[in-house]
């Protein structure tokens, strides 16, 4: 999107919501989402504030520091420089003029932390220009979460690849275990890791491995030392997650569930059910949804899953929201399924990505956690990625 078309977008919402402008500010790279809007590249050395004003209408302005005053270049604006910080507050009282209703990176009592960047210190400063702070939550993934036809193509193949990683895993520790040769969750988190590498994929941090009573914990950590083995019985999950190494790719992110050597116990398939039936009622809703035309809102998938756990008797063993926003990063700025940690009520936008992943945990036996994707295309169109497991693999 150019620039300038950026900008007219920006002006629409900003209309749409009653605002008199948008202000962007950083220092020192604290506001990633103003990067993402601006497209300013990672290697850029940012050491000083900045300020970017949109009003409503009208021409934007660039406030800059003397020693980076290329930092907003190719911006439409005027530039304004400043050198101390009584020059700084000066310009951007000025550029704001009579602006009282000022969108930025808040959240009021940050009830939605990932659109919060803006630092309390300079909220203050802006309302002691007498404006008033809204959020820019409710507009901004339109411009840090929609992603390229390019980029959704990119997160499908990202999605698949990891579902066949999963499913030579399942084979591969079968394999092993018929050869009488020793496997541990550090073992298997070593195979998929090796599986990223066969497939070009890269991630930020090894993939969860947990069997019986460790994938109990939702973000267990799998490590060398104190392994456990997989045993006759033993009930293992895979958290993988994973994207292409091209510039702008975007991630999958998927979590599979297996006994090995003998069918699940009847309490292991009850709590598959649940979670399973669960995940199926988020995603019918959103497709129902997008069919119908309508919006649907983030903690309304949360509430919606949610209330399947909770009238099956497990709701006190759901403890993580039901989703979250992926993109180039595998916990992104859009929307996210949440009603529990946060309400989320922002809607689930066309051209963007978020998981499905409810989970049952009871400690000291196991958990049940089953995550697939969703990709919504700029048509409308619901598309589950990654796959679906609709029953507890068995591998023998």
């Amino acid at each position: 999107m150019l620039k300038t078309e950026k900008l007219r977008k920006a002006q629409g919402c900003l209309k749409e919501i009653g605002a008199d402008g948008w202000l962007l500010y950083d220092f020192h790279r604290s506001n990633d989402l103003a990067h993402l809007f601006l497209e300013i590249s990672p290697q850029t050395m940012i050491t000083r504030r900045f300020f970017y004003w949109i009003p409503v209408s009208g021409e934007p302005v660039r406030i800059v520091h003397a020693i980076e005053p290329h930092i907003l270049d190719g911006w439409p604006g005027r530039t304004r420089i400043f050198l101390s910080w009584q020059s700084l507050q000066k310009e951007v009282k000025t550029a704001l003029g009579h602006a009282k209703k000022i969108a930025m990176e808040y959240s009021p009592k940050n009830g939605n932390p990932y659109v919060s960047y803006v630092d309390g210190g300079t909220i203050d400063l802006i309302r002691s220009f007498g404006a008033e702070i809204v959020s820019s939550g409710a507009f901004l993934p339109h411009f840090t979460a929609v992603f390229s036809k390019e980029q959704g193509e990119s997160h499908i193949r990202a999605a698949g690849t990891l579902d066949l990683i999963v499913r030579g895993v399942w084979h591969w520790i079968g394999k092993e275990l018929r050869e009488k040769k020793r496997v541990s969750e550090h073992d298997i988190q070593e195979k998929v890791v090796e599986g990223f590498e066969k497939n070009r994929l890269i991630s930020d941090a090894k993939p969860i491995v947990a069997i019986d009573e460790h994938s109990a914990d939702p973000h267990f950590e799998t490590q060398k030392a104190g392994s456990k083995r997989v045993e006759v019985g033993s009930f293992i999950l895979i958290d993988l997650w994973a994207k292409e190494r091209e510039a702008g790719a975007v991630f999958g992110d998927i979590t599979r569930v297996a006994v090995f050597g003998r069918a699940p116990t009847s309490k292991q398939a009850e709590v598959f059910r649940v979670v399973r039936k669960a995940q199926k009622a988020g995603i019918e809703l959103v497709k129902r949804r997008f069919i119908e035309g309508k919006k649907v809102l983030g903690f309304e998938v949360d509430d919606a899953v949610r209330e399947v756990v909770q009238e099956a008797g497990y709701g006190d063993y759901f403890l993580h929201r039901t989703g979250h926003s992926i993109e180039r990063h595998v916990h992104g700025s859009g929307a996210n399924l949440d009603n529990l940690e946060m309400h989320d009520d922002r809607p689930l936008l066309p051209g963007t990505c978020f998981s499905v992943e409810p989970g049952i945990y009871l400690p000291g036996a196991f958990g049940v956690r089953l995550e697939s994707d969703v990709y919504i295309h700029h048509d409308g169109r619901v598309e589950v990625t990654g796959g679906e497991e609709d029953e507890i693999v068995t591998i023998s």
